[in-house]
């Protein structure tokens, strides 16, 4: 039995009749011969509500019939359905506003969506681009605006596929076809709810633009899902400028400052990070005794570090004439070797066989290699072994 969609001819349509002519899922899973719910189609989120005061949770399109998943089963017979307003308005805003917003990118820049997609709190299209300009973008968004204070009539009719023209994407399926139409600017092929006209969208705002794979996606809002999102950018803003004791058009330049003072503070930091390491180095190689062969080795293991830090003290022990670091930190249990050009030590060679036998992950150079091993318990003796090593390499 086909389903009679209510929404198709009535997007304003919240409360409707309808006789139940099929259950399953323990009578949750209830088809009924009309309803005003629409399913999970086209990227647009399914509608909720309550059938026979249980509420829905779910709405699905099986082909020709539409099933709704409610919390509770309900008795078979006639029933009442009450479509969630605030829900569908909002969708029906998202839809055409993509509807508007597409037309315009196409009419415009010649950008055609590949795709769409309705989520909870924004909406997103895939552009067949491969990318848009900052320009570009407030051009359309005031364009498409512009277009919603027009308050064109949006209206929904029922062709056939083969006579249907102007039609913004061409259409495979054959038979009568459902088409909303945005005056003077948009036809398009589609099943799902809209606004009577412009005006009801709402304002357009594009969010954000990154590439998707081979294709470009413009994240956007309409409507109530605008303001709400305006307000809380506003909000950040004032926030950061009262902080500041800034007004809000001064927060761009304090934050390009703050960055920059960011960058030289850090690179202040490793310079003095490096000094630091030179002289911890040039420490440990003095108090390290020479072995038979004129090389210094030092071993050097803390409980809990910076694995960073102990890379640079590692790579300023190896400028130093004949000498190898071996060193392992606990947290997470890593072991590094770092050797001189000069001391006849290769670290990537000498640690990579260790870290295999040890079930251990890592690598690196001649100069300075690190691993982990699995357990805190076997960094004692992954120690001494890469140690014991060190000492005979060469």
């Amino acid at each position: 039995m086909i389903t009679e969609r209510l929404y198709y001819t009535d997007s304003y349509l919240t409360t409707f009749a309808a006789t139940v002519v099929e259950q399953s899922d323990g009578g949750r899973l209830v088809r009924l011969d009309r309803t005003a719910f629409y399913p999970t189609s086209g990227g647009q989120p399914f509608d909720t509500g309550r059938i026979g005061g249980v509420r829905v949770v779910e709405v699905r399109e099986e082909g020709d019939r539409i099933a709704h998943l409610l919390e509770a089963p309900i008795a078979p017979g006639t029933v009442s359905g009450l479509v969630d307003w605030p829900r569908r308005f909002d969708h029906m805003q998202q839809h055409t506003g993509q509807h508007l917003l597409s037309a315009v990118l196409a009419g415009r820049f010649g950008y055609q969506t590949v795709s769409v997609h309705f989520g909870p709190e924004s909406a997103t299209l895939d552009l067949d681009a491969g990318a848009i300009s900052p320009a570009e973008i407030r051009r359309a968004e005031a364009d498409a605006n512009a277009i919603v204070t027009e308050n064109r009539p949006v209206e929904v009719a029922f062709e056939d596929a083969t006579t249907a023209s102007g039609l913004r994407k061409t259409v495979e399926r054959s038979g009568i076809i459902r088409i909303v139409t945005i005056q003077g600017l948009d036809r398009s092929a589609c099943g799902g709810t809209h606004v009577r006209a412009t005006g009801e969208v709402g304002p357009i705002l594009i969010r954000k633009a990154e590439r998707a794979k081979k294709q470009l996606r413009l994240e956007f809002l309409c409507g109530g899902r605008a303001v709400v999102r305006a307000r809380a950018d506003f909000d950040s803003l004032a926030g950061m400028a009262a902080a500041s004791s800034a007004a809000i058009a001064d927060v761009p330049g304090i934050v390009d400052k703050l960055r920059a003072d960011l960058k030289a503070a850090q690179a202040a930091r490793r310079e003095i990070e490096d000094a630091l390491h030179q002289y911890h180095a040039r420490d440990l190689y003095h108090t390290a005794a020479t072995d038979a062969s004129g090389r210094r080795l030092i071993v050097h293991r803390v409980d809990s570090a910076n694995v960073e830090s102990l890379r640079g003290l590692a790579q300023a022990v190896s400028t130093l004439p004949r000498a190898v670091f071996v060193a392992a930190a606990g947290t997470p249990p890593t072991i590094l070797l770092a050797a001189s050009p000069d001391s006849g030590v290769d670290a990537g060679a000498l640690l990579k066989p260790l870290l295999a036998e040890l079930d251990g992950r890592g690598g690196g150079s001649p100069r300075l290699a690190q691993g982990t091993v699995p357990a805190q318990h076997s960094l004692r003796s992954a120690l001494d072994k890469l140690e014991a090593l060190a000492r005979h390499a060469g």
